[in-house]
């Protein structure tokens, strides 16, 4: 079967350790058998563009592209941003966008696996609070899929998980980071404090979370490429190809 290939597109950002994370991930994710060709490509601060790497597939001939958004929750940027550049590719494409990361078991998975990683045990979990800190947001349906995910992950038999976001307290938002570990703290049972990013990368938001941090017991590592995070992109590679009329975005 000749399978579309996936770009997957990140935010970008400044920090150098965010493309690097970015493309280890999206290698890990292409080093799956079988699968699809895997490109990378950011909206901004890195190389290569969107639209730099969708002209170079028309060119090579390809006809058909999935686009993956490498973003946890559908906020603005893949309610408006992605489909607004998608729309700008050379009209012989045809650009399935696939459905972003979360919520997934995966991810939670990936939580956890992180959480273990920093030095927790699952011996631990009915002793700890975990703060799963995000970026933030002031998306209705952001914020309610990442209160979705702590409350999965809290009938995984944690003490007891409270979202945050990783700057001021946004309207129908979370607390800070800070804010949250203070207040999981005061929580009867709870006996140690972990914090547990829940961003993809690092960058200037994951570094707030880790200052915000700074009172807990345990800091867990941002997602990155771990074999779950990996093995979910190409999940929603596969719904996307299942579903394209659904998640057509027209070119041109």
């Amino acid at each position: 079967m000749n399978r579309p290939p996936l770009l997957v597109i990140a935010h970008g950002s400044r920090d150098p350790r965010h493309a690097a994370t970015v493309q280890a991930l999206v290698g890990r994710a292409g080093a799956l058998r079988p699968g699809p060709r895997v490109e990378t490509a950011f909206l901004d601060f890195n190389l290569p563009s969107v639209a730099g790497v969708l002209d170079r597939l028309a060119a090579e001939g390809v006809r058909d592209v999935v686009a993956l958004p490498l973003l946890l929750t559908r906020a603005f940027h893949a309610k408006a941003d992605i489909p607004a550049v998608l729309r700008q590719a050379p009209a012989s494409l045809r650009i399935r966008q696939a459905e972003v990361l979360g919520p997934s078991p995966l991810l939670r998975a990936t939580v956890e696996r992180r959480l273990y990683e920093a030095g927790l045990t699952p011996a631990d979990r009915s002793t700890t609070g975990v703060v799963l800190a995000s970026a933030g947001s002031t998306d209705p349906e952001a914020i309610a899929a990442i209160a979705e995910t702590a409350r999965e992950l809290r009938r995984t038999g944690w003490c007891s998980v409270r979202p945050a976001f990783a700057s001021a307290v946004r309207p129908g938002g979370f607390p800070r980071t800070e804010d949250a570990v203070r207040a999981l703290r005061a929580e009867p049972g709870v006996r140690r404090v972990a914090v547990a990013p829940y961003v993809i990368a690092p960058g200037r938001l994951p570094d707030r979370i880790e200052a915000g941090a700074a009172e807990a017991d345990v800091l867990a590592g941002v997602l990155g490429p771990s074999p779950e995070l990996a093995a979910l992109l190409m999940e929603r590679y596969r719904e996307a190809l299942r579903a394209p009329e659904r998640l057509a975005v027209a070119a041109g």
